[in-house]
């Protein structure tokens, strides 16, 4: 099953005390192209100290790649404890969000304390997914490409002078 639509681009947002934040529109178009959907399922990105964003349907795609690689890995003697733990990872430790015409989602707390999402949130496409950092932290993260600091910095300039 491949995607015919994917997350590209990035933004930096406002986070409230509430912890409201808008999605921005070029990644909620995707979402609803994907699905008649306005919701996005939150996750604990499994290397980096941010959060896993994507659509309720591509879950299914997340569960049938799991699928998969427990059949690559089956000789192996943890391959089912390894499979259960991923699972465990990629469906119970998640939340879904909606989002209302406006495109603001209330982020729960769990997922904003998981992501260390402070009062800023920079949104960044990875094709299939996409990513909500706090951008501070994608700074100072050694295994970031510059390139891809560069973009965090301008999103951050751009913030101070408008």
């Amino acid at each position: 099953m491949a995607l015919e639509h994917l997350f590209q681009g990035s933004a930096l947002n406002s986070v409230d005390g509430k912890g409201r934040v808008y999605i921005p529109a070029f990644l909620r178009s995707v979402i609803e192209r994907r699905g008649d959907s306005r919701t996005i399922v939150l996750a604990k990105h499994q290397a980096f100290p941010c959060l896993s964003a994507y659509d309720p349907g591509y879950a299914a795609l997340k569960h049938a790649k799991l699928e998969r690689l427990l059949e690559k890995e089956e000789t192996s003697p943890d391959a089912e404890l390894e499979y259960q733990q991923r699972n465990l990872m990629a469906f119970a430790a998640t939340e879904e969000v909606p989002y209302d015409s406006s495109g603001r989602i209330l982020m729960p707390p769990m997922m904003r304390r998981k992501g260390e999402i402070g009062d800023l949130a920079l949104f960044l496409g990875t094709g299939e997914t996409f990513q909500i950092w706090n951008p501070q932290r994608l700074l100072d993260d050694p295994r970031i490409p510059d390139d891809l600091k560069d973009i965090a910095r301008f999103r951050l300039d751009e913030r101070r002078a408008s």
